[in-house]
């Protein structure tokens, strides 16, 4: 299946089960509501839908606002994914110009064992999201805009290799300039695989050609670890030691790999124990090379330093940091912040300065499902963004505050929107069953996400 292009993918102009909480402001994004006022006026107000709070009456869907988003694809690989990790690339840091160029590496959780792949995908000629298209317009002037929407399809090519079991979790790091991937498998092993092969045949057609005539089928990881004995999650490149890798498993226990001179790694069979239950997620610190963070099933959040014994390298503990499983944690770049995701649904900002004491600085309750994953903005310490098991992603930024002149002065808009934290920017929809997002690191406010329905490739209005 390697090399699909436009058949994989779908124009966000088809797509009619999305709502965004920007864009308010005229009569399409709410209902009308009339309420006579003393004098016997009519007075009009709005009703804004909010997602979790209200379901849709009958005859009602959600429909995309295209003015609310910059950029919006979607795509499918055939069996869903899981997990992805963006793969660096040398197209330029920081870059706004369109269209858009992304590289990916996902696994792909297939009904049986033997259908699995690991996919190096190349998702390029992706245009800012467009208008639809004016009525009334002459044949010629149709005819125009087909063949300009025909050149600004975006395209996806795909390289994959073979996967015994369905993979649980991916993570991209560079070691050397290559791309390689830790994969955690539900067969219970960690596998390293060398990306370059995959990344060549994606960037060139001959090279793809050449790929799946000679080389697909015999692409093998280059290290392999089995001592989990059981299947796991949690895994997480360091940030300062090229080569370092953490990695969690559904028995509690937490390994540390380190590089050797002979290009494969060492390791340590004496895992991090200090958990009771499984390890769901793993963050190495971005400032030190000795210090990370896990999660667990067992509701806490913990603080290791791995300069200590694995049995005394436990230094900090929010033991009842959710009040059931602690499903995803992400370790802020730039401040010194933590936010993790339970399956209570609930969004927790944890300071670091302040994390002996066992509560967060920040809860929010937005959320109506478990939390599946949450990352932070990579250049703005006060974005993060977040996915839900309630088919929802939403986007926050900590400096926001409520305007308490205004609401004090009665300006206040629709009474529902008063239940809503000012510190939620956007929601977006019309995906089924999110697992994964993260923010493209190269290219300012784009979001990634996989589901079951696919992949969605996006940028809001709002960071």
């Amino acid at each position: 299946m390697a090399g699909q292009e436009d058949d994989t993918w779908r124009e966000s102009v088809e797509k009619e089960d999305d709502e965004s909480m920007e864009g308010t402001d005229s009569e399409e994004d709410g209902d009308i509501m009339e309420e006579e006022t003393a004098d016997g006026e009519a007075k009009t107000q709005k009703r804004v839908y909010v997602p979790g709070l209200e379901a849709l009456r009958d005859g009602e869907e959600l429909v995309m606002d295209q003015e609310a988003y910059v950029l919006y694809h979607q795509a499918q690989t055939g069996a869903p994914c899981l997990s992805f990790d963006v793969i660096p690339d040398n197209l330029g840091a920081a870059r706004t110009d369109y269209p858009l160029t992304v590289f990916l590496c996902a696994g792909t959780q297939a009904d049986t064992a033997q259908a699995n792949r690991l996919l190096v995908m190349k998702m390029h000629n992706l245009h800012r999201t467009g208008k639809a298209p004016k009525e009334g317009s002459d044949s010629e002037s149709s005819d125009s805009s087909e063949d300009e929407d025909d050149e600004k399809k975006p395209r996806l090519e795909l390289a994959m290799v073979p996967h015994y079991g369905g993979i649980n979790r991916v993570r991209v790091a560079s070691l050397g300039g290559t791309q390689v991937a830790a994969v955690w498998s539900e067969k219970g092993q960690v596998e390293i695989y060398d990306l370059q092969k995959q990344l060549r045949a994606v960037s060139d057609s001959q090279a793809l050609n050449t790929f799946l005539r000679e080389e697909q089928a015999k692409v093998k990881p280059v290290f392999s670890f089995a001592g989990h004995m059981t299947e796991g999650f949690a895994v997480d490149w360091s940030p300062k030691v090229e080569g370092r890798l953490l990695t969690g498993d559904c028995n509690k226990n937490i390994h540390l790999w380190n590089p050797t001179e002979g290009g494969t790694w060492h390791v340590d069979q004496r895992p991090f124990t200090s958990h009771t239950k499984s390890v769901e997620d793993l963050q190495w610190s971005p400032t030190e090379a000795t210090v990370f963070a896990s999660c667990s099933v067992d509701s806490s959040i913990r603080i290791w330093d791995i300069r200590a014994a694995p049995s005394k390298a436990c230094m900090l503990t929010a033991s009842q940091a959710h009040t059931s499983d602690v499903n995803v944690i992400s370790w802020n770049r730039n401040e010194p912040f933590i936010v993790s995701g339970g399956d209570d649904g609930v969004l927790k900002i944890w300071d670091l300065r302040q994390f002996q004491k066992g509560v967060s600085v920040a809860t929010f309750k937005q959320h109506t499902a478990p939390i599946t994953s949450v990352e932070w903005h990579p250049s703005d310490g006060g974005v993060l963004a977040a996915a839900g098991a309630d088919d929802q992603i939403t986007q926050w930024d900590l400096a926001v505050e409520r305007d308490q002149e205004k609401e004090a002065e009665g300006d206040a808009e629709d009474p529902t929107l008063a239940s809503i934290p000012p510190q939620l920017l956007f929601v977006h929809q019309g995906e089924k069953d999110i697992k994964e997002l993260h923010w493209h690191p190269q290219c300012p406010g784009v979001l990634i996400s996989t589901a079951l329905s696919g992949f969605n490739v996006f940028k809001t209005i709002s960071v």
